[in-house]
């Protein structure tokens, strides 16, 4: 039975623990958002209709997307650039505040 309790706890640390090491920081997010604030807004919610709102999306697409414009998968002129100096942990943490921003409303 104690081997058993054991192999249960162990699964459950490396699937918890796994979710946790990926998840982002809003707050760090935040403070690296300044970068991102001339073209999306402070918060995320663009006031210019030529710039997407970044506010309220989930956090997986904004991961996927900054990933794109990272590797080159994702073409835009101004965003490239953007992406190319991004660490895996700063997607992380952009997605992470971002999305904890009111704005876009969408279906979970």
């Amino acid at each position: 039975m104690k081997k058993v309790t054991m192999m249960v706890c162990g699964a459950a640390l490396l699937i918890g623990g796994h979710a946790q090491v990926f998840a982002g920081n809003a707050a760090a997010g935040k403070e690296k958002a300044k970068a991102c604030a001339a073209c999306h807004g402070a918060d995320g919610n663009s006031t210019d209709g030529n710039f997407p709102k970044l506010a309220g999306q989930q956090a997986d697409y904004i991961v996927k997307s900054l990933q794109g414009y990272k590797a080159g998968t994702r073409k835009n002129p101004i965003m490239a650039p953007m992406g190319a100096n991004l660490s895996q942990r700063d997607m992380d943490d952009l997605a992470a505040y971002f999305s904890s921003q009111p704005g876009l409303v969408t279906f979970k």
